[in-house]
């Protein structure tokens, strides 16, 4: 039986993502890029090794649902339609479906489900709006949003990380959780270097491989 002490989660984990970075070109790193910034931001709130670890894994797995989505939706070179948008909707949900019934990946399936729900209460699936969203969702919101902006896409330019530093400024409150976005707005000044070299894939990883305690896995499912 697998479980968190005879197999390197991480490794795991990294691998199962690469399910979706081969299907799409243009997102490979992504996730990885996700994760990492969604830890600096964990380290920078003061939260506990196993809930900053928690997260990281969250985060390289927010997009896992898109597995299932048509590659002629997902790898559309040009605008999509409203019914294609709809389509891509769906995999937070799918992604959710995934862990939802797996000891220990409760919270994580909520996280999953809920990164991109927006402060407001106008984002998708549910439509949650404030502390009902999970803070771990709003967290990895912050850093893929973040990733997106800065990220060449065939239907888009990309943008410098300053800018796209303040186009989410603009955005606390409405899309984002204005704490986090405090936060992430005081690592990126204060922590440009580490940044950056996320951006360009020069860290391999700021995860740290490590066995959980039954106690700590417990405590995670906290999260939500």
């Amino acid at each position: 039986m697998l479980s968190f002490k005879n197999l390197d989660f991480h490794k795991f984990i990294e691998s199962l993502v690469k399910t979706i970075e081969l299907k799409d070109q243009y997102t490979a790193g992504h996730s990885m890029r996700v994760s990492e910034l969604t830890e600096l931001i964990c380290r920078e709130l003061g939260m506990y090794d196993f809930e900053c670890n928690y997260l990281h894994i969250a985060a390289h797995l927010h997009d896992i649902g898109k597995i299932a989505i048509p590659d002629g939706i997902l790898l559309k070179t040009s605008k999509l339609s409203k019914a294609e948008y709809m389509v891509v909707q769906e995999h937070p949900i799918i992604g959710a479906s995934i862990f939802e019934d797996l000891p220990g990946f409760e919270s994580m399936a909520k996280i999953i489900k809920h990164h991109h729900e927006r402060f407001d209460g106008s984002g998708y699936p549910d439509g949650l709006s404030g502390s009902d969203i999970p803070y771990g969702a709003a967290i990895i919101s912050v850093a893929d949003s973040f990733d997106a902006m800065t990220t060449l896409r065939p239907y888009k330019e990309t943008m410098h990380p300053d800018s796209a530093l303040d186009e989410i400024i603009k955005s606390s409150g409405t899309q984002f959780h204005p704490d986090i976005v405090k936060v992430f707005s005081k690592v990126y000044h204060t922590k440009r270097e580490a940044i950056f070299n996320i951006l360009n894939n020069k860290n391999s990883s700021l995860f740290w491989s490590r066995s959980w305690s039954k106690e700590e896995i417990f405590l995670a499912k906290k999260l939500v």
